[in-house]
């Protein structure tokens, strides 16, 4: 089964090429193409992609907006923002609103066919320079805040939930791995938030890419 892919980007130019690139995946099929954010909505929901390729200016509604809706009516696909904005406000509100992979436009080609085939695996993919963005970004926050790092308050079973849940992989899935019982991962997973005083799995993804934990 071909990964099914959206393209969400204001400039045709820019979907010819990466429409080029991605077709020449064998296992890449775009099924559509927006030119703003309300279109990428609207043919998300009529196709159901596998992952949407997403700009953040377009008009109408730019592409954090279009990402936060796509993913509240049909959570099981996967956003990258493909990007010129480099800086963390627009990393981070792109991580919050749901995106599971954050590229800039400079990116290697081969990064963009590693994100696209990533996502759609349930995994996080950021470019390095994406990443070291999000981590000056926490290292910030914590000097603003005073703090020693709490990760340390993990134990070591904490940390491995961490990551694996991190990663994208369900309570089922982390319990599989590690033998043990899907209400162990959820009672651990809720000591984890409480310990690093996180409210969501989006913010957990994010504070594991800063922490360097995943990449």
């Amino acid at each position: 089964m071909p990964i099914r892919i959206l393209l969400a980007d204001d400039h045709t130019v820019v979907r010819d090429g990466l429409r080029a690139l991605l077709e020449r995946q064998p296992d890449f099929l775009v099924v559509a193409e927006a030119a703003d954010g309300r279109d990428s909505v609207r043919l998300a929901e009529e196709q159901s992609p596998d992952v949407v390729v997403m700009d953040i200016a377009m008009p109408n509604m730019n592409g954090i907006e279009a990402t936060r809706r796509i993913l509240a009516a049909n959570p099981a696909t996967a956003v990258v923002i493909l990007s010129m904005h480099q800086d963390e406000s627009y990393v981070l509100r792109s991580l919050k609103a749901g995106a599971k992979g954050y590229l800039l436009k400079d990116s290697l080609r081969s990064d963009v066919i590693e994100a696209i085939r990533s996502v759609a695996q349930g995994r996080s993919f950021f470019t390095r320079k994406v990443g070291r963005i999000l981590q000056e970004d926490y290292i910030r926050q914590l000097e603003r805040r005073g703090l020693d790092d709490s990760y340390d308050l993990l134990t070591d079973r904490e940390r491995e939930i961490l990551q694996l849940v991190a990663e994208g992989r369900t309570n089922k899935e982390v319990a599989n791995f590690l033998n043990v019982s899907p209400t162990t991962v959820e009672t651990h997973r809720t000591h984890i938030l409480q310990k690093l005083d996180l409210h969501s799995v989006p913010e957990l993804i994010l504070y594991a890419v800063r922490k360097g934990i995943i990449s």
